[in-house]
């Protein structure tokens, strides 16, 4: 039998019609599961099965820094003369803080107020009479950094020779807190990647990735209040406060992390 005769048999060409429809169905099957990883490509693949570990890590730092804030109260019943009292004592003030190694890039106005003051006539307070201006009040805030806090008390003590008020907020913190804080979250990134292996362990299973990541447990040192009555002497006399203790400061910082396993 030739050549001729044997392609032109009925069932060779069934044979080879199957063939083709076959070898077209793999070809179309293959093309359908590559179109979609092309779809997948770039895209958030959600996961299928999820562990959640937390960490924690501290930092325990002595401070090299003070901080606390004071104001400068002055009236009158000229804005201009007001004004010209708080510049007066302002400039006292500058003075004094230089002296005590404070530098002036470490002492910041913070609020400029000026309001006026009103008296009422006794009889006014139950006839409703006109307001009298007693004066106008100017004040200035400001707050300052001690960058040798062993003179902290020292100068919160004196401060009460130069007439300033409301001295408050003294706190003992890191300069460079930004890299202190990143070392307590480094570690508790640490702590929280050595649960999730542990974990992944016990449970059989394999890390694939991080599908979600939270922060929180920063815990910025607490201020330390001081009354005028308190820090310094009554009466008009001084009364250093006496050198306070700047302690430790401890920096925590708490991861969440979700891996995705298999």
């Amino acid at each position: 039998m030739n050549n001729d005769s044997i392609f032109s048999h009925p069932q060779f060409k069934k044979s080879a019609l199957a063939v083709l429809v076959l070898l077209s169905l793999f070809l179309l099957s293959k093309t359908i599961s590559e179109m979609k990883e092309w779809r997948s490509i770039g895209k958030d693949v959600p996961p299928q099965a999820t562990i959640t570990v937390s960490g924690k890590g501290e930092i325990v730092v002595k401070p090299d820094i003070a901080a606390f804030s004071f104001s400068i109260n002055e009236e009158s019943l000229v804005v201009g003369d007001a004004q010209e009292k708080v510049a007066k004592s302002e400039k006292e003030v500058l003075a004094f803080l230089e002296k005590a190694g404070v530098s002036n890039d470490d002492i910041k106005v913070s609020g400029y107020n000026i309001y006026p003051r009103y008296d009422y006539p006794r009889s006014d307070y139950y006839g409703g009479g006109k307001q009298i201006l007693a004066a106008y009040v100017v004040t200035e805030s400001v707050e300052v950094k001690v960058r040798k806090t062993s003179d902290a008390g020292k100068i919160i003590g004196s401060m009460g020779e130069l007439g300033v008020t409301n001295i408050s907020g003294l706190t003992f913190s890191v300069d460079k807190q930004d890299d202190v804080v990143k070392e307590a979250r480094q570690k508790a990134i640490e702590d929280a990647k050595a649960s999730a292996k542990v974990l992944a362990r016990d449970l059989g299973v394999r890390l694939v990735r991080i599908v979600s990541f939270s922060e929180g447990g920063y815990y910025p040192p607490q201020p330390m209040y001081y009354a005028k009555s308190e820090a310094m002497g009554m009466g008009g006399d001084s009364m250093a406060t006496p050198e306070l203790p700047s302690g430790t400061n401890k920096i925590t910082s708490s991861v969440s992390i979700t891996y995705e396993i298999r």
